[in-house]
């Protein structure tokens, strides 16, 4: 089965990438992986502190998912996978696609904000060209009627 990649955090344009990867998915027959990255430097602390820290981000992260994953469930009938990774997020990302076969296409949300469509879709765009599978770049300020429209 193609898998839709997205990334989950806390960006305002994830809402719609979360939206698109499960209308393609949906109508495609295909699944949702959905991938947190939790960034090294929130556990440069004492050995004890950072485990508690890691504990509360994971904690966080499963709150979040399951937000998306009843949506997905009960409107598009898609059952997504949580995948959790320590490290760089785009080094993760690059990975992810890397030890899973199924992923066929990364979904990303950019942002509207003047300063550009945020780092993940900056980043990554430059890494387009040696990547296996092709990136779809959700507009962050898409309405709901529009990404039903298209997908």
């Amino acid at each position: 089965m193609r898998k839709f990649l997205v990334v989950l955090d806390d960006s305002r344009e994830c809402l719609n990438a979360m939206r698109f990867a499960a209308m393609r998915a949906a109508k495609s027959g295909g699944g949702v992986e959905i991938l947190a990255v939790i960034p090294p430097e929130e556990f440069n602390h004492w050995i004890g502190v950072g485990d508690i820290m890691r504990e509360e981000a994971r904690e966080r992260i499963h709150a979040h998912f399951e937000v998306f994953a009843k949506w997905m469930r009960d409107r598009q009938g898609v059952d997504p996978e949580l995948v959790i990774r320590e490290g760089e997020p785009i080094s993760e990302i690059l990975k992810q696609v890397q030890a899973d076969d199924e992923i066929g296409v990364l979904v990303l949300g950019a942002s509207s904000d003047k300063k550009g469509p945020g780092p993940l879709v900056t980043q990554l765009t430059r890494n387009a060209g040696t990547l296996e599978i092709p990136i779809t770049i959700v507009p962050g300020e898409l309405s709901k009627e529009r990404l039903e429209a298209i997908t």
